[in-house]
């Protein structure tokens, strides 16, 4: 599989202010293969060090936290020579070991020349942070679901479209259209959790990629109930499991008395917050307006909550695998909610973008996304984002919006193909990726 952060891992291994890096993510999305690959692809050697699977290393940290004692019982404990620029010292499940968290600190003040990566489930970096935590003193990138190119190139077949995607060209996209979307079905139902993808693609079995799901959500329950215990448990399992029931309704707003009658925000706000830090769940906030930034317009008492990943959601919702055969009937399960799912995942997992959402006060006007494009301009632009699971084209919310807020940009994502207007650009919902599109938007008002 080829991940997009590979490049960014490189650009840190060549950066003259490298400091350790962390880096975090939910389980299961691939941290220790991908830090693997990189070791093989840029360095001589590399040393492994898993906190979970031996956990009696972690007696190495339980005193002295000097750097050439650890590199010394390092070298000894995994067989490999440490030696600086060559060799990548890697910590797994760093969490697992408080202790080993805090050396990163000596490391970065006593050896810069030695390459330092840690690997961390979110659910136990959030339990740490804040005690021993090395507050500057470390690079962090998190690692996200595979987004749709991603798993696009991980087939031979893919790989093609994939480069049809980055081109940008709208008769090549037209001419791939029909190959494109069918990856498409296949993405919302198997998902971008890098196990699930690589079973799916050996055995090209529905079962098997479901199974694997199955296993992924078990895991995700069990870490939940390693970490909490009474109350706090009882209510982080009752939110997790009331996502699916959320995202089904046609208002995909967050309502707790959904969890069950009688539940009150403020005894479940603490499970959002958590399954949000933990990487299982995506808040995505309500804002009054499109200003700059859009984190002072927010009302975090407001928002939708999506999963990490739309195929665990579909895992956790049941989908029938043959709805995936039946034409475009997959694009309408749960009223589009996995179509906007879908588009969450892509802002975070393909372009490090944070949604949001905007919704009238008195009214059902509703936009599904808003976003603060810092990557196309110099100057940050708001754009508003429609979703649509087929290829109905009326954009009522949208115009009135931007009839509303003339400077905030428009796109419509759809299965339609590449088109542009004079107030608006419908990108299909296969290329969300590509850029090109979203420069245009924010060039054009």
């Amino acid at each position: 599989m080829e991940r997009k952060l590979l490049t960014e891992l490189e650009k840190w291994r060549l950066s003259s202010q490298r400091k350790p890096l962390i880096l975090q993510g939910a389980r299961q999305v691939g941290k220790t293969w991908l830090l693997k690959e990189f070791a093989r692809r840029s360095y001589k050697n590399f040393a492994y060090v898993n906190f979970d699977e031996t956990p009696g290393i972690k007696e190495l940290f339980s005193s002295d936290l000097r750097v050439d004692r650890l590199l010394k019982l390092l070298s000894f404990e995994t067989g490999v020579t440490i030696n600086a620029h060559e060799t990548l010292l890697i910590f797994d499940e760093i969490q697992e070991c408080p202790r080993a968290l805090t050396s990163l600190k000596y490391f970065c003040e006593e050896a810069r020349d030695i390459h330092v990566v840690a690997a961390g489930s979110l659910l136990g970096l959030t339990v740490h942070e804040g005690s021993g935590f090395p507050v500057g003193k470390v690079n962090m990138l998190s690692l996200f679901p595979m987004c749709f190119e991603e798993f696009l190139s991980s087939s031979p077949s893919g790989e093609k479209l994939a480069r049809v995607i980055a081109s940008g060209d709208p008769e090549l996209l037209k001419l791939y259209s029909a190959q494109l979307r069918e990856e498409l079905k296949l993405y919302f139902f198997v998902g971008g959790m890098p196990e699930v993808v690589s079973h799916f693609r050996k055995s090209l079995r529905w079962q098997d990629a479901r199974a694997v799901q199955e296993e992924i959500l078990q895991g995700y329950r069990f870490d939940i109930s390693k970490h909490l215990n009474g109350k706090d448990l009882e209510h982080v399992l009752a939110v997790f499991e009331s996502i699916p029931q959320h995202l089904a309704k046609e208002n995909r707003r967050f309502i707790f008395s959904k969890i069950k009658e009688s539940a009150r925000a403020r005894d479940y706000q603490e499970a959002i917050v958590w399954l949000t830090h933990a990487g299982i769940a995506v808040k995505v906030p309500r804002v009054t307006k499109p200003g700059i930034p859009l984190l002072s317009y927010q009302k975090q008492s407001v928002f939708k909550f999506f999963f990490a990943d739309v195929g665990l959601l579909g895992a956790m919702a049941g989908l029938n695998p043959a709805s995936v055969l039946a034409g475009n009937t997959l694009f309408n399960e749960f009223k589009g909610a996995l179509t906007e799912q879908f588009v969450c995942q892509q802002l975070q997992s393909a372009l490090d973008l944070k949604p949001y959402y905007w919704s009238a006060d008195n009214s059902r006007g509703e936009i599904d996304f808003l976003v603060q494009d810092k990557h196309c301009v110099s100057d940050s632009k708001i754009i508003a984002i429609e979703v649509k699971a087929e290829e109905n084209l009326k954009s009522k919310s949208l115009k009135a919006f931007k009839e509303r807020y003339p400077e905030v940009s428009a796109l419509r994502f759809s299965l339609s193909d590449l088109r542009e207007q004079d107030w608006m650009c419908n990108v299909p919902l296969y290329a969300f990726s590509n850029r090109s599109f979203w420069l245009k938007s924010a060039q054009s008002l």
